[in-house]
């Protein structure tokens, strides 16, 4: 039975407790001027639970003032058997003065009891903020078992308090109140280990902590669940222990704890993310084996993979495998999906999806819209660059530092120095501190303009802020010197780099090389070349370069094609520029045999000549296979280089050879990922008169392209000239449609008929038509 007495030994014993913490613990009646304890004022207690009773809480508010800590902790144990009024007590008196930490350990005893989870456990965080002076948890245990007996409770509300340590990543109070649990005869559950080691993972405590609590739990005798596993498991693949990680995937099973979705997601991330994507794809194909559906997120996870790898082309198989489960892409998809195809440099793919992503009613991330104005920037098309940044504004979305310095680099890539600054002035204005990174951008703009001593002002400028220039700056200043031929200034800005602590590296050395190699200095060039080499510093795919050029020029081809043969055996893959001066070269020194041989091994190796090669590549290789020519004319524009795939698209004509299909088809494509939607168009004209049939991908991306850039003459010729070619006994439904549709201006309708017409097999998709007709 409890007594007045009862309360009045327990709450003196308790003050003594509390001495030691009096001056820092938050709780109101645990300052230094607390009163003594006096006894419960059972008259406002009876009165209380009366007006609880009636559910007129409002008239508890004038009794506020009149309740001390005793006569509310008399209250909850009176009224302990009644659910209702003692939730609404709670609710009523957790922020008041008087509710202090006995009160407080009693509430977690009742709530626990009555399975009021939710507001137990914001009192228990109340209680974990409130005594932060405990360090230890040493306070808040004991006043818990002090109470314990006089609620009837459970273990269950120490699992509680330890979940609430663990919430707020207080491990020390976590990781000691379960030993003072076990040492007083309590027993935690898997949920208070469960919880602990969460806490571990999530803080910045060592994984070896983790392993020990998960040790230690064993010996205990408490039983492991599928959380306490998939808890370890992304724990050690957080670290980038994934061998540990599949070491508790293992044992799991072992001991019959099945494995659920997360526990796969969580390891597939991590093969994943340690380059090891066919195992990856392995255990997502086990997943049905074990009677588990892949979700969302795991197929988002697998995309992701996919995209980091640059293995694009394997994506579209993965979707098809999701709409046949009826799952829907989400944000993260897309976002995956436009950065994946963003950093493959297939622009085209990307802003389609882009489009797709936003029509059905999806956000893209500011990553996504940095990558798009990335890619766009790359593409050296500025204005749809300032599209997607006005996008983002419209969208409520806030560009940050990376989207300012990437669209700060695109203007002084291509000159416009004066947008550049424009950008670093708002940039400034929105709070982002320029980085090197930023400044460096600016600097190369300088150069690339031959503006050395507005380069150089950066330089200060940067240094004013507190920035340091870095070897990437110091490099771009010696390669704009070397541009401008001031070798002195080069020789003397390597001077002062090193003078401040900045090592060269392998980009300055090739800079210099070229630089020496440029002005026909090549017994110079090789002496820095040895130097580099003296420094441990690898020559890269440059190095070579201008040296092989500088032997080319010089007419030894000999030593050029020893250059090529180090190369190779230091692993080092000649590119099309590479090749270009070698062939050149050698069709010098009439080695047309050597240049013929090195020219197929580059189409061979799957090379894509820039705007560097294509003159040597046709000029001195006339009698070139027309299969040769094709993938000449698909490497340019899969680059995006137009301009070069017209040059030999025209070559092709001047020649006398008809470009085939497959000619027509991608040149096509190229100048629609271009935005030359004329050019697109008349080679549209041109390959129809010509009697080919335009492939149907072709003709839908055509399309699209001619109404965003708003031609909707020539785009509804296209649509006619398609209809006319459909095979009219199976298509006139689909034909009539497709009619409707378009004349209505409904083009995603017009589209996606299209497509499945295509499907069907109602489109022709090769040889010579009722096109051509």
């Amino acid at each position: 039975m409890f007594t007045t007495n009862h309360v009045r030994f327990q709450l003196s014993a308790e003050m003594n407790l509390l001495k030691p913490y009096q001056k820092t613990l938050q709780f109101s009646t645990l300052t230094s001027f607390a009163p003594p304890p006096t006894a419960p004022d059972v008259h406002l207690v009876g009165k209380a639970i009366t007006i609880l009773k009636r559910h007129h809480l409002i008239n508890l508010d004038p009794l506020s003032t009149q309740f001390t800590p005793q006569s509310a902790s008399y209250l909850l144990l009176q009224a302990q058997s009644d659910k209702t009024l003692i939730l609404s007590f709670i609710n009523w008196a957790r922020r008041r003065p008087f509710f202090d930490l006995q009160c407080s350990c009693l509430s977690l005893h009742i709530l626990t009891r009555f399975k009021l989870y939710k507001t137990a456990q914001i009192i228990a965080e109340d209680v974990a903020i409130n005594t932060r002076a405990d360090e230890n948890g040493d306070l808040v245990f004991t006043r818990l078992k002090d109470t314990y007996s006089d609620c009837n409770s459970s273990s269950a509300v120490i699992d509680l308090l330890v979940k609430s340590y663990s919430n707020l990543k207080l491990v020390k109070r976590g990781l000691n109140t379960i030993h003072l649990a076990i040492s007083h005869g309590y027993m935690p559950g898997v949920l208070s280990y469960n919880a602990v080691l969460d806490a571990i993972i999530r803080s910045s405590e060592p994984i070896k902590v983790a392993e020990e609590m998960y040790l230690h739990m064993i010996r205990t005798g408490v039983s492991p669940n599928v959380f306490t596993y998939n808890i370890l498991i992304r724990g050690f693949c957080g670290v980038r222990d994934l061998e540990k990680g599949l070491g508790f995937f293992a044992e799991m099973q072992k001991n019959g704890c099945l494995p659920n979705v997360v526990t796969y997601n969580t390891l597939i991330d991590a093969y994943c993310k340690s380059r090891r994507l066919d195992d990856a794809f392995k255990l997502f194909k086990t997943m049905p084996n074990k009677d588990l559906e892949p979700n969302l997120i795991s197929y988002n996870v697998i995309l992701n993979g996919l995209a980091r790898e640059g293995r694009m082309n394997e994506t579209d198989e993965v979707l098809e495998e999701m709409k046949h489960k009826r799952i829907i892409p989400d944000e993260v998809t897309y976002n995956t999906l436009v950065n994946g195809y963003c950093k493959e440099g297939n622009f085209h793919q990307a802003l389609v999806l882009h489009d797709e992503m936003t029509r059905n009613g999806l956000s893209p991330n500011v990553i996504t819209y940095t990558s798009l104005i990335n890619s766009m920037c790359k593409a050296r098309n500025l204005h749809r660059a300032m599209e997607l940044l006005e996008q983002m504004r419209v969208r409520k979305l806030f560009p940050n530092a990376r989207t300012y310095t990437t669209l700060i680099d695109g203007f002084s890539q291509q000159g416009f120095m004066d947008e550049a600054y424009k950008l670093l002035d708002e940039m400034k204005k929105k709070g982002f501190s320029p980085s090197i990174v930023t400044y460096n951008t600016l600097i190369n703009g300088h150069t690339v303009n031959g503006k050395m001593e507005d380069a150089l002002g950066v330089v200060d400028d940067m240094s004013k802020t507190g920035l340091t220039p870095d070897v990437v700056s110091y490099s771009t200043i010696i390669t704009g010197f070397c541009r401008n031929q001031e070798l002195d200034r080069a020789y003397e800005t390597i001077s002062q780099m090193v003078a401040k602590g900045v090592l060269p590296d392998t980009i300055t050395y090739s800079s210099l090389i070229k630089g020496l190699c440029d002005q026909r200095k090549l017994t110079e060039a090789c002496d820095v070349f040895q130097q580099m080499l003296r420094n441990g510093l690898p020559p890269d795919e440059c190095t070579y370069t201008a040296l092989i050029n500088a032997y080319c020029v010089e007419g030894d081809t000999v030593n050029a094609l020893h250059l090529h043969d180090e190369m190779l055996k230091k692993g080092l893959l000649p590119d099309v520029v590479t090749y270009s001066v070698l062939i050149n070269g050698l069709s010098k020194k009439a080695r047309t045999l050597e240049a013929k041989q090195i020219l197929f091994k580059l189409y061979y190796d799957n090379g894509v000549p820039d705007d560097v090669t294509y003159e040597t590549l046709i000029e001195n290789c006339g009698n070139m296979e027309a299969k040769s020519v094709v993938a000449l004319i698909k490497g340019f524009c899969m680059k995006g280089l137009m301009n070069e795939a017209d040059k030999v698209f025209d070559k092709m004509l001047q020649r006398k050879e008809e470009p085939g299909e497959a000619v027509y088809n991608v040149m096509i494509h190229g100048h629609c990922k271009g935005g030359n939607l004329r050019k697109s168009f008349d080679l549209y004209k041109k390959m129809v008169s010509h009697g080919f049939v335009p492939h149907t991908a072709t003709i839908i991306a055509l399309i699209k392209e001619l109404i965003r850039g708003e031609m909707m003459v020539e785009s509804s010729e296209v649509i006619e000239n398609v209809l006319r070619s459909c095979r009219i006994s199976d298509g006139e439904v689909a034909k009539a449609l497709v009619e409707i549709n378009h004349k209505q201006g409904n083009m995603d309708a017009v589209f996606k008929i299209l497509s499945e017409m295509a499907k069907d097999g109602l489109l022709p998709n090769s040889g010579k038509t009722a096109y051509a007709q």
